[in-house]
């Protein structure tokens, strides 16, 4: 074990909330416990806001739309990029504050996370100038043109599983397009977007972002109701953005849900051919997401591989996956840290035990420990399971793998679609043809070919089917998701 690394929490941070330009404690004097799970230990207290701190951040957003929508979007960019810059000075300090609360190893999902989330700033920062409109040709006398207008104030509402990048996407896709924000962070993690708040402090007009700590039945329930939210933007479970839904239909609320997934990985021979079998099974155990403990909704967590390469492939999978050194996510020598909490780590070790119940086979792992010091479970790759079972059906979110062989297109496209997720699929093969066929047939909204790899600011992400709605981390979803479309028709002839 390495020198544990020790986190410096947020400071006036610990308020919880952050409304119209200042922080705010709430009024009951009510917390909330963060914990360690990797040390089962409490790390501070913050203040748990509810409906009331909503409340505020509604009214202080409101009063603040008007002006900042008539900032120029370079302007709001200069903005955004100002604090990407700043996110990316005080990153290392920023990633032990984060791997401390999520779980996540600082070597491997920290520090990166960290950087990247400044990257997403500072790109929403760079495009923010892209909001442009089109002009229509309706003939002489007539000026017709359209423009993208903010919805006004948005609601977000942020998962602990990736809590500083997915809170960066949401406060950049917002802001940029001239909308404010009231941002809820995950009960669970939300000291690393505080620390971000504390360098956002007076860098934006008061009102325009604003930040309400608080659970999810409390202040999470208060921003998808509130009649003050034009907008409501979700990242969570299936689960949660059904009930969101429910709440802003019921009010014509505009809407995007990023919710779960099971996503396919599928492997054909020629993925391994030529010398590559090492690359493809590094790629495999990558899509994965065994670094981040399976707690990712894009996570290949079915892995479909053709019979005829299963006997050379899955041994290297989990030579690759069990190398991992799991363990304290502050150690630096760690490649694999914790669940984010004891509830997920139930869940998690009931998944695996019904499935060893059954008849399961494992490949590496095992049920993990019913009492551990830590939440940590090992990578598990299962085998001996149909695409009919639960733990190939439900998203276990953990790591936990399912590999299935199989001998056909045909036979892997119908078991990658039986799913009512549909987020993203991994596709391993060099068939330009089988590459054209597969990502056309495959529901899925965000297909990796040859590569197990994350989102990069620009490209387009969003699912399909109880996937959710909208997509994010492109300036064509923000514009599609955070605009609305205005069309102006003047006439100019002279005697009009």
């Amino acid at each position: 074990m390495g020198t544990l690394l020790e986190p410096k929490l947020p400071d006036a941070g610990l308020a919880g909330s952050y409304i119209n330009g200042a922080w705010h404690w709430p009024a009951d004097g009510r917390t909330i416990t963060i914990e360690n799970p990797s040390r089962r230990a409490p790390i501070c207290d913050v203040g748990r806001g509810t409906s009331a701190e909503v409340d505020l951040a509604v009214q202080a957003a409101r009063a603040a739309q008007p002006a900042w929508r008539s900032l120029a979007a370079a302007e709001r960019g200069k903005l955004l990029t100002e604090l990407g810059r700043r996110l990316e000075e005080n990153a290392e300090e920023v990633a032990r504050v984060l791997a401390a609360e999520s779980g996540n190893a600082i070597k491997t999902q920290s520090r990166g996370e960290a950087m990247g989330a400044a990257g997403v700033l500072k790109y929403y920062g760079g495009v923010a100038v892209e909001q442009k409109g089109e002009t229509l040709p309706l003939g002489p006398g007539l000026l017709s043109y359209s423009t993208r207008e903010p919805h006004g104030v948005v609601g977000s509402i942020i998962p602990w599983n990736s809590p500083l990048q997915l809170g960066c996407v949401k406060i950049s896709m917002a802001l940029s397009t001239g909308n404010c924000l009231v941002l809820k962070p995950a009960e669970d993690a939300p000291l690393a977007i505080l620390k971000l708040v504390e360098l956002a402090d007076g860098l934006f007009p008061p009102g325009v972002f604003n930040v309400v700590t608080g659970l999810g039945e409390e202040a999470g329930a208060a921003i998808a109701n509130h009649p003050g939210i034009d907008k409501v933007s979700f990242t969570g479970s299936s689960e949660v953005g059904k009930l969101i839904g429910h709440a802003a239909a019921d009010r014509i609320a505009k809407l995007t849900l990023e919710l779960g997934g099971k996503s396919p990985t599928i492997v054909f021979p020629d993925a391994i051919a030529n010398g590559r079998l090492d690359s493809a099974a590094q790629q495999v155990a990558n899509a994965m997401r065994f670094a981040r403990q399976g707690q990712s909704c894009t996570a290949g967590s079915r892995l479909f591989v053709h019979k005829d390469i299963w006997d050379a492939l899955m041994p290297t999978v989990a030579e690759k996956s069990a190398a991992l050194k799991v363990g304290d996510a502050l150690d630096p020598d760690v490649d694999m840290g914790a669940v984010v909490n004891s509830e997920r780590y139930g869940e998690i070790r009931a998944y695996v035990a019904e499935a060893q119940a059954e008849g399961a086979t494992f490949l590496i792992g095992e049920v993990p420990e019913e009492e551990p010091a830590g939440f940590t479970p090992n990578p598990t790759i299962i085998t001996g399971v149909d695409n009919d079972w639960r733990i190939a059906r439900e998203e276990v979110f953990g790591p936990v793998m399912v590999a299935i062989p199989f001998e056909d297109e045909a036979e892997v496209i119908e078991m990658a679609n039986d799913t009512h997720y549909g987020l993203a699929a991994f596709l391993f093969t060099h068939d330009i043809s089988r590459i054209t066929r597969l990502t056309r047939a495959i529901d899925a909204g965000w297909i990796q070919v040859n590569q197990g790899g994350g989102q990069i600011p620009g490209m387009s992400y969003g699912g399909t089917k109880q996937s959710g709605m909208g997509s994010e981390y492109s300036i064509e979803g923000a514009l599609e998701a955070y605009t609305y479309r205005k069309c102006v028709t003047i006439n100019i002839e002279d005697g009009a």
